[in-house]
């Protein structure tokens, strides 16, 4: 074990957010607690770094941490080799995503973006919308923030990348609602409450469900259904980033045993050997086209590789976190309630109000 003060961290509720933390945490004083994914999604981020050295947050909550003061910019701890490494070999947006303000504030340890998942008996995987359109039964992740991140990723497969002064545009955001509600009118309405996660797990336990088109990726159903990149449209493949990072309270006294611990957790060979030995998804580029671990994982990461490196970096603004919420209720009550007039309008008034 390494030497150096206690420490505590906070991460989420699930194999995937939990073990390789806590396996990695016997090398020095450090416990990881755990929240649940809505906990994850909503929570207050200023309140967990008050009671925490290290949090494991979503990247729309940056813009928000750095309003609240509360996280060390990697620019601080780290040396510009370090950050340069990491933003060479970490795949797709990863890193970037936790730009912001001219400084990065985690560590990209998990990536992740909304995927395709088929149960593993379907012969032919849909490529693109219309081969979805035409799937035998789907499900479609739209609770929680999960409404507008679909709708996100549906613009941004038709050449929209919502967010800067505008959210959508109108025709993108009228053609992406028209494509998303007839997904919504074959998705059964028992899940519409279902997270990612028991999405997943509905797969993998029934039959009457074939794929659900976006769902955030998680290796650790990869021995029981199939994952393939997430569908095209005319301007390519739509996904909305995810995955986690690792966030540095200012509360945190900070002991060089723990920076060599988080370097070694970015490391080339943890991220390829020890994080997926232990139910982890690494976010290094090397890891996910390593044939060892794609052989011991179904080729999740080889299926799904073209999209997390395609993927499209949501709002990440003070507000962000409120607006997805908002936006995605809206979106809801026009799917489920058929309350679409000015729905274009009033999610880009959402978005402005969040400014």
């Amino acid at each position: 074990m390494l030497k150096g003060s206690a420490f505590r961290g906070l991460t989420w509720d699930h194999p995937r957010g939990f073990n390789a933390l806590d396996a990695a945490s016997k090398r020095l004083d450090l416990t990881w607690d755990k929240h649940s994914l809505e906990g994850f999604e909503t929570h207050p981020i200023a309140d967990l770094c008050a009671r925490y050295d290290l949090v494991v947050l979503d990247h729309p909550h940056v813009g928000e941490a750095v309003a609240a003061d509360c996280l060390r910019p990697l620019e601080d701890i780290f040396t510009a080799d370090d950050i340069a490494t990491w933003s060479r070999d970490c795949i797709g947006p990863s890193l970037a995503s936790y730009h912001f303000a001219g400084r990065h504030w985690a560590l990209p340890l998990d990536a992740a973006t909304q995927v395709m998942a088929c149960r593993s008996d379907i012969d032919t995987v849909p490529v693109n919308w219309k081969d979805v359109l035409a799937a035998p039964s789907l499900v479609m992740s739209l609770s929680g923030p999960h409404a507008a991140l679909t709708f996100q990723s549906i613009c941004a497969s038709l050449g929209d990348r919502c967010g800067g002064d505008t959210f959508v545009t109108r025709d993108t955001g009228e053609e992406a609602f028209d494509l998303l509600a007839q997904l919504t009118a074959n998705s059964p309405e028992k899940l519409r409450d279902s997270n990612p996660i028991a999405i997943l797990q509905y797969l993998c336990d029934h039959d009457d469900v074939a794929l659900c088109p976006l769902v955030y990726g998680y290796v650790n159903y990869a021995p029981r259904l199939r994952f393939a990149n997430a569908p095209s449209g005319p301007a390519g493949i739509g996904s909305t980033l995810g995955g986690t990072g690792i966030g540095i309270s200012k509360k945190c006294e900070l002991t060089p045993d723990l920076l060599d611990h988080l370097r070694w957790l970015m490391s080339p060979n943890t991220q390829i050997d020890f994080i997926p030995a232990h139910d982890g998804q690494p976010s290094l580029r090397a890891a996910w086209l390593d044939g060892g671990v794609n052989a011991r994982w179904g080729a999740f990461y080889r299926n799904t590789f073209n999209t997390l490196e395609a993927a499209y970096v949501r709002p990440r603004h003070d507000g962000a976190i409120r607006f997805q919420t908002a936006a995605s209720q809206r979106l809801r009550d026009a799917l489920y309630d058929g309350t679409t007039r000015n729905l274009i309008d009033d999610l880009n008034a959402l978005y402005e109000a969040t400014q």
